[in-house]
């Protein structure tokens, strides 16, 4: 028996073993006391499948970092990627090269409205981070508003714009951030008791927060189409259009934040076409480009706002803006969604498959406040008490149910995405109705673990 890269188990872990005293001695990693840190080597990867350092199979219920959207190893990309380093490796972004323009025609020929230009950059927080700077040029201001339960990334723009506990180590005030309340009827902070009223409302108070900031000094506001990590609330019908009225009717700029929702996540190729008629201003994209093989982000501009840069040098620049491996598995990534169909599967897992079988464990499950989501993107509230929606661990930490659960489902071979109190399912768009039913599966096992924490 070997493993999808060719290794038998005993290769596998002696390689793992070595691979976890290297990272243990020297890699800092992200968003972590490095002390008590006991990170998961993965020795390879397939499809919906990763093989950890002990060489047990898990069903990648996260899809890593939510990015690898048409799974992992694709061959198209793999071949794409071969291919383009025997080409070209790398170029300075002041130089054309084919897989860059044809990733960013690929990219605008989806992109919604005429928002037919590409910045590319490195990742989704650089991608926030220029699409804000665009914004404050083109405006002449410099505030910039974003909703609590949010998450825009770890520069230092991107992080302040962020509105969960991670941008507190951050905070000092002096960036121009500005937050607000979204719609979240689960959780209102307007008392609404229906979608309707909680949209209207929601836009009330983002009208009233404009006012009160002073519209003149206002250069944007970015929303995440869905919110992701924070929670996967896919807004009320009107709400988007609300606030892209607010945005014309004020002068500001719309910022539609897609580097988690975009390519594919949510059924369609972004997250924003769910709700016809709206087009952002500027609109960030990252993780589902490519599937996450190599690192690319980018910002994809409207002509407006292009216009601004006709004869004035735009201040910034990346090294690695466009570069040929990250644009050239693009190019593979996008083409094989296409053809493939991909996007439309993710459609019609949760039509038929992740959401039917969803709502049917929160009718079992009395640790289920709450499951929403579109496509392979989908959030299960847990809650300690259903009555007064507890949640089952603290905004900003964990808990010991949170954990148990995690790891029922990890040790029967299921890895989940976590934040807070809430599992989110987001397997990749490419996954198959037998994988998905594995999954969910395994998914009703653990949630008898939550349960044993209810009230």
């Amino acid at each position: 028996m070997t493993l999808p890269n060719g290794l038998t188990p005993e290769a596998a872990r002696e390689k793992a073993a070595r691979a976890y005293e290297l990272d243990r001695k020297h890699v800092f990693h992200s968003w972590s006391a490095q002390k008590s840190l006991n990170p998961m080597v993965i020795t390879a990867a397939q499809g919906s499948y990763v093989w950890d350092g002990d060489g047990n199979r898990l069903l990648d219920f996260s899809s890593q970092m939510v990015n690898t959207n048409i799974g992992h190893q694709h061959p198209k990309v793999v071949a794409a990627i071969q291919q383009q380093a025997a080409t070209l490796c790398t170029i300075g972004p002041a130089f054309v090269n084919d897989a860059r323009s044809e990733a960013a025609r690929l990219i605008t020929e989806r992109t919604p409205g005429e928002l037919n230009r590409i910045f590319f950059t490195n990742g989704g927080a650089d991608a926030v981070e220029h699409a804000v700077r665009m914004a404050r040029l083109h405006t002449g201001r410099y505030k910039v508003l974003s909703r609590y339960r949010s998450y825009h990334g770890g520069t230092e723009t991107a992080v302040n714009l962020t509105g969960d506990p991670r941008r507190w180590p951050n905070d000092h005030g002096n960036t121009g951030t500005v937050h607000f309340f979204g719609p979240f009827l689960y959780r209102s902070q307007f008392h609404a008791t229906t979608e309707a009223e909680e949209c209207e409302r929601a836009l009330q108070h983002l009208e009233q927060t404009i006012v009160f900031e002073g519209p003149s000094t206002i250069a944007a506001i970015i929303l995440e189409s869905v919110p992701g990590t924070a929670g996967i609330m896919v807004p009320p019908p009107g709400y988007l259009a609300g606030v892209r009225e607010l945005c014309d009717r004020y002068g500001i700029v719309f910022i539609a934040d897609e580097v988690m929702a975009g390519f594919g996540r949510t059924g369609k190729w972004f997250a924003i076409d769910h709700f016809p008629g709206v087009v952002p201003d500027l609109l960030t994209f990252a993780k589902g480009v490519n599937s996450g093989y190599v690192p690319l982000g980018g910002v994809a501009i409207a002509p407006h706002i292009a216009a601004t840069f006709d004869d004035r040098a735009y201040p910034g620049g990346l090294t690695y803006s466009g570069h040929p491996l990250a644009t050239a598995a693009a190019v593979a990534t996008i083409n094989a969604m296409a053809e493939e169909g991909i996007v439309e599967n993710a459609a019609d897992m949760s039509d038929r498959v992740i959401g039917p079988a969803l709502r049917e464990l929160a009718e079992r499950h009395p640790s289920i406040g709450e499951v929403r989501g579109l496509g392979v993107f989908w959030a299960i509230e847990l809650v300690r008490d259903r009555a007064t929606r507890e949640p089952l661990a603290p905004y900003g930490g964990t808990s010991a149910a949170m954990t148990e659960t995690v790891a029922a489902a990890k040790a029967a071979g299921l890895l989940l995405f976590v934040n807070f109190n809430r599992l989110h399912v987001v397997p990749p768009c490419t996954i198959s109705e037998a994988e998905a039913k594995e999954g969910l599966a395994i998914l009703d096992h653990a949630l008898t673990v939550a349960d044993g924490h209810t009230v």
